[in-house]
């Protein structure tokens, strides 16, 4: 009994530790850029053990240097609740529950036809039972993250989806946001989030794919970039894609009444 209370002990003071190291990395970033983040050499990792080299595109600028149109096409795009809310929106996080649910029970009802089919079952849609079996595709998940809680989790925490990493996420989350203030939180974010293989940050990605500084970005360049953050390394191969070009022209449209730190 007596080791099991010790163990216990010695568990809570090392997550006690392991919180207070949390407080100093944040604090010290008020003064000092990050060289890299948890995220970043994962990824660079990972495309080095693919094709044996290493290729990472990043440099830091200030945050005048970055285009306002930049910054608000990310918030926009990402978190329009940025300036208001404090770490976590809740709304947000609402409606993203509402739409995975909903989609959860539209693939759980295809997957019970397709069952239907295969028995040999009469399906209620005779249209749908004509069509040959398919799998069923899962539904896509759709996230309520702040631009917060992306770069808490960028900045030290791995890509695993459990109860207790999405409560560490939390934690570091309102800890950036008592430490640090939305101007550092977004400069930190802007030059440090992914925008394709191997290219991370503002200035990276604005000479990557528009060859220029990230201080030049016309509004439709910025928002093409902000469009891209959610699946980067997906439109990085699809720079025509339809898509990418209306969903840039809607957050153009937004841009406007978009307040920055």
């Amino acid at each position: 009994m007596k080791g099991v209370l010790r163990l216990a002990v010695l568990m809570m003071l090392a997550t006690v530790a392991l919180q207070l190291y949390f407080v100093v990395r944040i604090a010290f970033m008020a003064v000092v850029n990050p060289e890299s983040t948890a995220f970043e050499r994962s990824a660079v990792y990972n495309v080095a053990a693919k094709t044996g080299g290493l290729k990472w595109r990043q440099q830091w600028v200030p945050y005048s240097e970055i285009s306002d149109q930049l910054k608000r096409a990310v918030i926009a795009s990402e978190d329009a609740s940025f300036i208001e809310h404090e770490g976590v929106d809740i709304e947000a996080l609402e409606k993203a529950w509402d739409k995975n649910a909903k989609a959860d029970a539209k693939a759980g009802a295809q997957a019970e036809q397709r069952l239907q089919q295969s028995a040999g079952k009469p399906s209620s849609n005779k249209a749908a039972a004509a069509l040959p079996l398919k799998p069923v595709k899962p539904p896509k998940i759709i996230g309520g993250s702040t631009i917060t809680q992306q770069l808490a989790k960028n900045l030290f925490l791995s890509g695993e989806r459990t109860l207790l990493r999405k409560g560490q996420e939390l934690v570091l989350t309102l800890l950036l946001e008592q430490l640090l203030s939305k101007q550092r939180i977004l400069e930190i974010y802007l030059n440090s989030v992914e925008w394709g293989e191997g290219v991370f940050g503002a200035e990276a990605a604005a000479q990557y794919y528009y060859r220029k500084p990230a201080t030049n970005l016309s509004a439709f360049e910025a928002a093409r970039l902000a469009v891209m953050l959610p699946r980067p390394k997906y439109f990085e191969t699809r720079p025509n894609s339809g898509y990418l070009s209306s969903r840039a022209s809607t957050i153009v449209a937004r841009m406007g009444g978009v307040q920055i730190p």
